[in-house]
């Protein structure tokens, strides 16, 4: 099981005295809906299960950020919960599993590439904006303002560090993928590219000083984009994700495993793409072996010609209809000064299912 993700996420969740283990996301991605509320107590790393050498230590020595790269996960499980609502597999989760996934990500596919990258993602992004926000004694702000500040504005404010919390999340996200095989090698390129994602779509942000917003001087720092733009670059990424071939070399270590693209004539993947090397399932129907809870009962968009809509997320079973009777409000009217009053309307909705 040590496969499962990108390396190890550690979590202990408290309720009143008894410590609950969150089982890694990168191991076992087993923190369900319980990481909502970390606790109080002081983290114990030697008693968290599964983490290797490498991963003590840096839970040791890293001790007030390990909130946040549990944080961090869950952010890249949520986001990947949204980005795939209206797909067949839209990501969901097993509450009281060792492996929140289930069964789906053991296999080398598209899904597991997704996961990796998002999740790595989710924690350098959670641990960098930890830092900003000033919640840990061992990092802060970018101190290097990267190039001379531009015409009408100077440096100014807290430059979020990213290059800190990609740190982070490669060191303690990688530090399992160090085996000689096609899976490790797979893992570590996808967590990369989610990382990477975090660097490329930093941006200046500002803010005008002066007299009645006159803006006559205005300071500038680097900032993270909304982890949403995140979600969706990585969600295109995974649309046009690159099929590889394991190979196998002889070296002085022994066999090693590594990735090759699988068709020559296609540009090669670069380091920002994902890659994958075994076919996903077609999840219509349940299947435990594969972990596809099928799309039956799913809501489905019925002028929708894409993958969310009827046709095709129902996989060709058809659909029913049923009507919904919903409260909502109506006829609001804005009073001086200050409140909005509304009336209570029903409203009837038209709701699709695959059968």
């Amino acid at each position: 099981m040590d496969y499962h993700l990108l390396g190890l996420i550690l979590s202990f969740l408290f309720n009143g005295t008894k410590v609950l283990a969150g089982y890694p996301i990168w191991w076992s991605l087993a923190l369900g809906q319980q990481y909502s509320s970390l606790g109080s107590q002081p983290i114990l790393c030697g008693s968290i299960p599964g983490l290797v050498p490498k991963q003590l230590r840096f839970c040791r020595n890293y001790i007030e950020i390990m909130p946040s790269v549990a944080e961090g996960v869950k952010l890249g499980i949520q986001e990947c919960q949204h980005q795939f609502r209206g797909r067949r597999w839209n990501c969901t989760t097993i509450d009281d599993s060792l492996a929140i996934f289930g069964p789906v990500l053991d296999k080398a596919t598209r899904e597991s590439a997704f996961v990796h990258a998002i999740a790595s993602a989710g924690v350098a992004f959670a641990v960098t904006r930890s830092c900003a926000e000033g919640t840990s004694t061992i990092c802060g702000c970018d101190s290097h303002h990267k190039g001379p500040p531009g015409d009408g504005w100077k440096w100014g404010g807290c430059s979020e560090d990213a290059d800190f919390g990609v740190l982070v999340s490669r060191e303690f996200a990688d530090a399992r993928e160090n085996r000689p095989d096609a899976r490790s090698a797979m893992n570590r390129h996808n967590n990369e590219a989610g990382r990477t994602t975090i660097l490329d779509h930093m941006h200046l942000k500002c803010k005008c000083h002066g007299l009645s917003g006159s803006c006559e001087v205005k300071t500038c720092w680097w900032a993270q984009p909304d982890f949403r733009a995140i979600g969706d670059y990585l969600k295109d990424k995974y649309d046009s994700a690159s099929e590889m071939v394991v190979e196998k070399h002889r070296e002085s270590r022994g066999w090693v495993e590594t990735l090759r693209a699988k068709y020559a004539l296609f540009k090669p993947p670069t380091e920002r793409d994902l890659v994958y090397y075994e076919n996903s399932p077609n999840f219509c129907e349940p299947n435990p072996e594969t972990g596809s809870f099928g799309t039956r009962d799913r809501t489905c968009n019925v002028t929708s010609h894409g993958i969310d809509g009827c046709d095709l997320l129902c996989c060709g079973r058809g659909h029913n209809t049923r009507t919904e009777k919903r409260k909502e409000k109506c006829h609001c009217i804005f009073h001086w000064c200050c409140y909005v009053s509304c009336q209570e309307c029903i409203r009837i909705y038209d709701v699709h299912t695959c059968k």
